[in-house]
């Protein structure tokens, strides 16, 4: 992000309120009326439902810098998800029509915003192609490689930290068929596990794994 461009969030939102949350808090809850928009300037936030089987389905992870929830703040939609700290946080809590004042003030403010937003929209429309039409090798590979495009460490080898659980809760899979897949990911040598990291050895050849129509 543009340094001016980042300075100027950052002087609107860290004038506010301040708030700290430990892996595992819930910082907004499904159902209820958000209090206000959240800055995220460093960590992880995951945006998920529970399904009626009370599986953890994860629509989003924001990253920094990040601000949300942004559909309820400028739609007025009601928020349907849960908000929790997948790392330790600082945060930054602004009132909702403060924060559509600046954004409206700011037009670069905002085309950041929809920039970020319609990545987001790619991402999620990928999903749910190889949700819709794709088989589950097909299905945890597209998982993987969203996921390294966006918190990934690395370039062609990428390591992610990222468990078998978690990708089940993004790919809608369950545990043990994200564990069959990734078996048969590390037998062709797209992928090994690092301690706790699951490490892509070559991005494009993965990538090149639904070129071929897997």
């Amino acid at each position: 992000m543009d340094e001016i461009l980042l300075s100027k969030i950052d002087k609107f939102f860290t004038q506010l309120k301040r708030q700290s949350y430990k892996k595992g808090e819930i910082l907004i809850r499904a159902d209820d009326n958000p209090p206000g928009v959240f800055y995220l300037k460093e960590g992880y936030v995951k945006e998920y439902a529970i399904s009626k089987k009370g599986d953890e389905l994860v629509i989003n992870i924001f990253k920094p810098i990040a601000f949300f929830p942004m559909s309820w703040a400028i739609n007025d939609t009601p928020n349907e998800y849960f908000f929790e700290a997948m790392t330790d946080l600082e945060v930054w809590r602004a009132p909702r029509e403060e924060t559509i004042t600046f954004i409206k003030s700011n037009p670069d403010v905002l085309y950041n915003l929809m920039s970020r937003v319609y990545k987001g929209t790619d991402g999620i429309l990928t999903r749910m192609t190889y949700l819709m039409s794709g088989n589950a090798y097909a299905r945890l590979i597209t998982e993987l490689i969203i996921h390294a495009k966006r918190f990934g460490k690395g370039q062609n080898m990428v390591a992610l930290d990222i468990s078998e659980k978690d990708l089940a809760a993004q790919s809608g899979m369950t545990r043990e068929t994200v564990s069959r897949e990734i078996k048969i990911l590390k037998d062709k040598g797209l992928v090994d596990i690092n301690k706790s990291r699951l490490v892509i050895k070559e991005l494009q050849k993965l990538e090149g794994e639904l070129a071929d129509g897997v």
